[in-house]
């Protein structure tokens, strides 16, 4: 158990408390194993770092040369400084199972991708819009995984997102699109305005999303036979060496099968409407914006016992630093639904809750979103290009209901016009031009964004943009705004109660202090407890007796490496290998081994 030091030279030191267990290390012709585990909390809170539904980077590094038996002094590893390093963005709890399915006479694949779609040649962004006619459905089928198809890595850079959509009805204007290779989205508009209903949605750094066993995505040719396929791309940075022309075939693998689950499954999307008036000031270390799904849309549009939310996708984009899924039902805020404290923009991934959430019809959804932009010096305003910024919330639920399919809001024109000190926009003005204040009339709304002093009046700022009317946008499947929602100004709520963690470490000690991995935890000491922030109905008034038993406050990990030795597997090899816990969010694991592979 080890932690790095700022300023070194990148060699691990070893830890005061002790707080993983080698369960057992072995390496064959091809790999080294390493089986381990530890408390998701050790409590050791100046050299560990706690394990929880954050993104984790798992920094790892090895060396062409073995440490010595037992080297544990510093000076003593080799020389850190010629080791391989990097790292690897990944959930440590709430992961979906990614064990491939195994196909039979019930279970058949199906294939959705682009055909030569040109990736752009400058930083620009192009979204990618793929028509599919899917008439071939005569029963109900449902979809239990999907996955990425890249098809070639080098091309990975340059795929952001694709999302995959169900459209409504069969119009001629559709029909036509199915036997095309595809348009570029802007020029598809009037086609795609019936396809708002999300089938898959996979983002870089994604492997794909396996259902649980109680549910799957239904697909019926009687009721949806048109479905919208948009892939979002990202051009050659200015920097790029390589600007050779390619195109891409990338799309979704879907899995289907006959056998039907207990539950059709949905997806509902929840956050802030891309959209000018999202913005977000520069230079600031923390600014916070909240979408929400309203009362009044959840009331009108959830089966009365209410849907079971089962898995989430939290996007922002590169100046996202943390997102939280909020519920509030009756001016009370219950326990998050998932919570991301390190969000990776390069790491979107669908989480698996430890246990469905309920959610009622009348619950509020918000997806709170913070942001860092200490390193702009302009302003960033909501949108679908990477260079905008985005606050949103896919999640998975069943029963599935299509009186509902994305619940977003956005600041009204009022309030975000408040917010940077405008009284009134001059009428029939090209470009919009500010008619008061006096001391600010004539000038355009855009100059007014861009010179405007955020540093002195951000406080304002974000005080005026959550306390201000919003509008709720509540559509459905359709694209059909839910009736009595479309011309409402709501408010964010005013509540009676407001949920804080609970702490998992109750306990008083200097630096270091903390259980070892085998470490008492008597009446009246200290404590850890593992709790998922999902986990709603467990006591955190004491942990169990056997708390130390594995079941209680325990992950258990692997790490495998290639290793060009070979020889056959020998518990003894633990003895001469060094896994060790880092001091930092972004690091978490290392490893000295000849080459490495992380599972």
């Amino acid at each position: 158990d080890r932690h790095f030091k700022q300023n070194s030279n990148g060699e691990p030191h070893v830890d005061l408390s002790q707080d993983y267990v080698l369960l057992l290390g072995y390496e064959n012709a091809t790999h080294t194993v390493l089986r381990f585990r530890r408390k998701l909390d050790t409590c050791d809170t100046a050299q560990d770092v706690p394990i929880t539904n954050d993104t984790i980077r798992i920094i790892y590094m090895y060396h062409s040369s073995e440490p010595r038996n037992g080297s544990q002094a510093i000076g003593t590893l080799p020389d850190p400084t010629e080791a391989f390093k990097d790292s690897v963005p990944i959930f440590l709890t709430q992961r979906v199972n990614q064990v491939p399915i195994e196909l039979d006479s019930r279970t058949r694949t199906l294939e959705l991708r682009n055909k030569d779609v040109p990736i752009p040649q400058t930083d620009d962004n192009l979204r990618w819009c793929t028509m599919f006619k899917l008439d071939q459905f005569v029963r109900k089928h449902h979809v239990i995984r999907y996955e990425p198809v890249i098809e070639s890595r080098s091309n990975i850079p340059h795929l952001r997102h694709i999302v995959l959509y169900e459209c409504q009805g069969s119009t001629p204007e559709l029909e036509i699109m199915s036997r095309e290779f595809g348009r570029s989205c802007m020029e598809a508009e009037k086609e795609l305005l019936t396809c708002n209903s999300i089938v898959a949605a996979w983002s870089r750094g994604s492997e794909g999303f396996t259902y649980p066993v109680e549910a799957g995505y239904p697909l019926d040719s009687y009721q949806a036979r048109f479905y919208m396929m948009e892939t979002h791309y990202t051009g050659f940075q200015s920097n790029s060496v390589d600007l050779t022309p390619r195109v891409d075939n990338s799309g979704l693998r879907l899995y289907y099968t006959t056998t039907l689950r207990k539950h059709d499954a949905g997806v509902l999307s929840v956050g802030m409407q891309p959209n000018w008036r999202h913005i977000i000031p520069p230079g600031q270390d923390r600014v916070l914006s909240e979408g929400h799904c309203i009362e009044e849309c959840t009331r009108r549009a959830f089966p009365r016992p209410g849907i079971n939310i089962f898995a989430v996708m939290m996007q922002t984009n590169g100046m996202g630093r943390q997102i939280r899924f909020r519920q509030v039902r009756d001016r009370e805020e219950l326990t998050p639904v998932a919570h991301d404290a390190n969000v990776d923009a390069n790491y979107q991934e669908f989480r698996r809750l430890h246990a469905p959430v309920k959610a009622l019809p009348g619950d509020r959804l918000i997806a709170e979103c913070t942001y860092d932009s200490t390193g702009r010096k302009q302003i960033a305003l909501g949108g679908y290009s990477s260079r905008d910024e985005t606050c949103l919330v896919l999640s998975l639920y069943y029963p599935r209901q299509k009186e509902l399919t994305s619940c977003h809001s956005i600041p009204s024109l009022p309030t975000v016009l408040r917010a940077v000190g405008i009284n009134e926009l001059a009428a029939g003005t090209n470009p919009i031009r500010i008619a008061s204040p006096t001391e600010i009339a004539g000038m355009t709304l855009e100059e007014r964004l861009l010179t405007y002093d955020w540093r002195v009046n951000f406080n304002d700022f974000q005080y005026v943009v959550r306390k201000g009317a919003f509008k709720p946008l509540c559509w459905s499947a359709r694209n059909t705004p839910i009736p009595g929602t479309d011309n409402m100004d709501a408010y964010a709520p005013n509540l009676t109660k407001i949920w804080r963690p609970a702490p998992t470490c109750s306990f008083s000690g200097g630096p270091g202090s903390g259980h070892g991995a085998g470490g008492s935890m008597a009446s009246g000491g200290s404590y850890s407890v593992n709790r998922f922030v999902t986990e709603r109905d467990i006591s955190l008034d004491r942990p169990p007796e056997d708390a130390d038993d594995e079941r209680w406050n325990v992950i258990e990990g692997a790490a495998r490496s290639k290793s060009i030795r070979s020889s056959a597997p020998s518990a003894s090899l633990a003895n001469s290998l060094t896994l060790t816990v880092a001091v930092s969010r972004l690091a978490l694991f290392v490893i000295f081994l000849n080459t490495v592979r992380l599972l």
